[in-house]
């Protein structure tokens, strides 16, 4: 049986000398996975192009029961991303983008929320030219709210510290490690102001970015044991100033 699918590309694995396995995260099933035959013809070339990390498809799948991996056919673009793959800071973000969902979401069912944000920042990163350097950033916090691990920012007040366990702010720690101070815990409440569209105006240096950054995986790890270590997040700490 064949059905109609809109979908986020996460990643290709290898999986044997013909075939790889893609995994793609549809509008319609949520977790999908492929597998895709390996080519070197035109028409090889030209699929394995559309089917980049981030790229966004319309295809059909082929489901059958009982098996795990599905086929696809008739795949198509949905949407140009001539700038994420041109543009080598782009790539970087996309390629921690996509690292990031693939640990992060596990879910084999269908989410539209959660299809439609990732959706939405694909072409968002795509047409950004200002705070493009901020936008992983950005990202991240905002996934976490639609993994249900966000912080309780209605509970901060000047000068207390983040309780990363719990999740909340609180006058004094009070056991556990996980604790960030109250100069690092206000940037947590800043952080939930942060959008797209006033993601420019946020003024980090490479080394606070990378600190929060840090901060956030490690909160992610916490709240979310499929994470596991990141290998991206090293290349896009070398890239902003």
């Amino acid at each position: 049986m064949y059905e109609k699918i809109q979908g986020v590309v996460l990643n290709t694995i290898k999986y044997s000398d013909k075939h790889n396995i893609v995994h793609i995260y549809t509008r319609q099933r949520g977790l999908m996975g492929f597998a895709v035959a390996q080519g070197k013809t035109a028409a090889a070339r030209q699929r394995n192009a559309m089917l980049m990390p981030l790229s966004l498809i319309d295809a059909e799948a082929r489901i059958m029961p009982g098996r795990e991996l599905c086929t696809l056919r008739d795949t198509r673009r949905n949407a140009p991303l001539s700038a994420i793959y041109a543009d080598p800071i782009k790539s970087a973000i996309a390629m921690y983008v996509s690292e990031l969902l693939t640990h992060a979401i596990q879910e084999q069912e269908q989410n539209q929320l959660l299809y439609d944000y990732i959706e939405q920042c694909v072409m968002i990163l795509e047409s950004a030219s200002q705070g493009v350097a901020n936008f992983h950033i950005c990202f991240t916090y905002h996934l976490g709210i639609l993994l249900g691990i966000q912080p309780d920012t209605g509970t901060w007040n000047e000068g207390w510290w983040f309780d990363m366990q719990e999740g909340v702010f609180r006058p004094t720690p009070s056991g556990g490690s996980h604790w960030l101070r109250p100069d690092e815990a206000r940037v947590i409440w800043l952080l939930s102001r942060m959008t797209f569209a006033n993601m420019h105006r946020f003024r980090f240096d490479r080394e606070q970015r990378n600190q929060v950054l840090d901060v956030m995986l490690t909160y992610y790890r916490l709240h979310h044991s499929t994470l596991g270590t990141l290998r991206s997040p090293e290349v896009l700490k070398q890239l902003f100033v």
